[in-house]
C-alpha cells in the first residue's frame, strides 16, 4: 500500500499565455485514504488525475507514491509501472470478451499461469459481488455490474492506488447510490488508497475521507466532508457545496475575538469574528436552509421575523421559503410533517455554531 504526495505540481495544455489547468496543486493522501477531486467542469481535478496516473508531464513540480518520485518535469515513470488501477467514465470493458475474459486481461499480459489467473479472478468477482457472471458478456450486464467489472479489473492486478473518474456518472440515481454504498465498502475491504474525481457533491461527502475542492486550476479547501460543508474556507466553495442563504448583516469587532452581527431588522447576536475583521464592516453571513428552525412569533420579542412564501412537500422534507420583511427571501427546510402554511408569520432562529461569515469583496 502508498500514499500519495503532490508538491507544488501545475500543468499548461497551451502557450505561457493560457490559463493553467493545474496550478500550484500541493496535497498529501495518506495511505488507505479515500480522497475525492470535487469541483465544477473544468477546474481541472481529471487533469489533475491524470498526472497522477501518468498519462501527461506536468510542467512543474512533482508526484511522490511513498518515497518514490513517479512524476516531475524531467522524468515520468509510465502508468504501467506506478502499482495504481484506472476505472474511467465509460468503463472501457470489451463488449466481445466475457466478464472472466475482461477481467483476466491484466493477468494474462503479465503471462500468470491458468490456475492463478481464475484463482485471483474468482477473488475479484467475488469483491465487487459478481460471482457467477463470468460467462456473461458485457451486453448482457446492467450499468451497475459493468460499472463493477471495470471495478474488478482493475483490482485484480492488486493495485496500491485506485483512480477513478467519475465511474458512476453515466448511471441512474437510484443504482449511484447503491454503487456508492458498495464502492464504500470496498475500500474499506481492501485497505487500497482511492483517488476519485467528481462533480457531484452528495458522491464526495458520502465517499470520502477527505475531499479537495478545486477551482480553476486551484486547490480552494482539502478537509473532510464535514469541515467543507459545515465550516467552508471561502464563498465559493459554500456555494458549490450545497443550498445556503445570505444575509448581508453589519459586523463589528469586540473583545475577546468576537464579533456581534447586526441584521437589517435590528436583531444581533455575537459570533467569533471572521479572518480580516478590523473594523466595523458589511458581511455576508451563510447558513443552510437545514440550519434554521421556525418558531411561533412572541410578542414583544426580539426575532428574525418573516411570512411563508411557498411551501413545497418533497418526501423527506418540507421546503420552505421565508420572505422576511427586509425583502430578502429565505430557504429553510423542516421536517415533512411541519404544519407550517403559506401565509403562516414565523420567527427563524439560526444557531450561530453553524453559520459561515466571509468578508464581502
Amino acid at each position: 500500500m502508498a500514499g500519495i504526495t503532490i508538491r507544488n505540481l501545475s500543468k499548461s495544455y497551451g502557450d505561457a499565455s493560457d490559463k493553467p489547468a493545474v496550478k500550484n496543486v500541493n496535497i498529501a493522501v495518506p495511505d488507505g485514504t479515500f480522497l475525492t477531486l470535487l469541483g465544477p467542469s473544468g477546474c481541472g481535478k481529471t487533469t489533475t488525475l491524470r498526472l497522477i496516473a501518468g498519462y501527461i508531464t506536468p510542467d512543474h513540480g512533482e508526484i511522490l507514491v511513498g518515497e518514490r518520485q513517479v512524476s516531475s518535469a524531467q522524468k515520468v515513470v509510465p502508468p504501467e509501472s506506478r502499482g495504481m488501477g484506472m476505472v474511467f467514465q465509460n468503463y472501457a470493458i470489451w463488449p466481445h470478451k466475457t466478464v472472466y475474459e475482461n477481467v483476466a486481461f491484466g493477468l494474462n499480459i503479465r503471462r500468470m499461469d491458468a490456475a492463478t489467473v481464475r484463482q485471483k479472478v474468482e477473488q475479484a468477482l467475488s469483491q465487487v459481488n459478481l460471482g457467477g457472471y463470468e460467462k456473461r458478456f458485457p451486453n448482457e450486464l446492467s450499468g451497475g455490474q459493468q460499472q463493477r467489472v471495470a471495478l474488478a479489473r482493475s483490482l485484480v492486478v492488486e493495485p496500491d492506488i485506485l483512480l477513478l473518474d467519475e465511474p458512476l456518472s453515466n448511471l441512474d440515481a437510484k443504482l449511484r447510490e447503491k454503487m456508492r454504498i458498495e464502492l464504500k465498502a470496498l475500500q474499506r475491504r481492501t485497505g487500497i488508497t482511492f483517488v476519485y474525481v467528481t462533480h457531484d457533491q452528495a458522491e464526495a461527502l458520502a465517499l470520502s475521507d477527505q475531499i479537495v475542492v478545486m477551482h480553476q486550476g486551484e486547490v480552494e479547501q482539502i478537509g473532510t466532508p464535514f469541515e467543507v460543508y459545515e465550516k467552508p474556507a471561502s464563498r465559493r466553495v459554500a456555494d458549490f457545496m450545497g443550498l445556503m442563504n445570505v444575509f448581508k448583516v453589519q459586523a463589528t469587532p469586540v473583545e475577546g475575538g468576537q464579533a456581534t452581527l447586526i441584521f437589517p431588522s435590528g436583531l444581533s447576536f455575537q459570533v467569533s469574528a471572521p479572518a480580516g475583521l478590523t473594523g466595523v464592516a458589511e458581511v455576508e453571513l451563510i447558513v443552510r436552509p437545514e440550519n434554521i428552525r421556525l418558531e411561533p412569533v412572541l410578542a414583544g420579542a426580539r426575532q428574525l421575523l418573516g411570512t411563508v412564501a411557498s411551501k413545497t412537500f418533497m418526501g423527506n422534507l418540507s421546503e420552505l421559503f421565508v420572505l422576511l420583511s427586509s425583502g430578502e427571501e429565505i430557504r429553510v427546510q423542516t421536517h415533512p410533517m411541519d404544519k407550517t402554511k403559506v401565509g403562516d408569520s414565523v420567527a427563524l432562529v439560526i444557531d450561530p455554531d453553524t453559520i459561515s461569515i466571509f468578508l464581502q469583496a
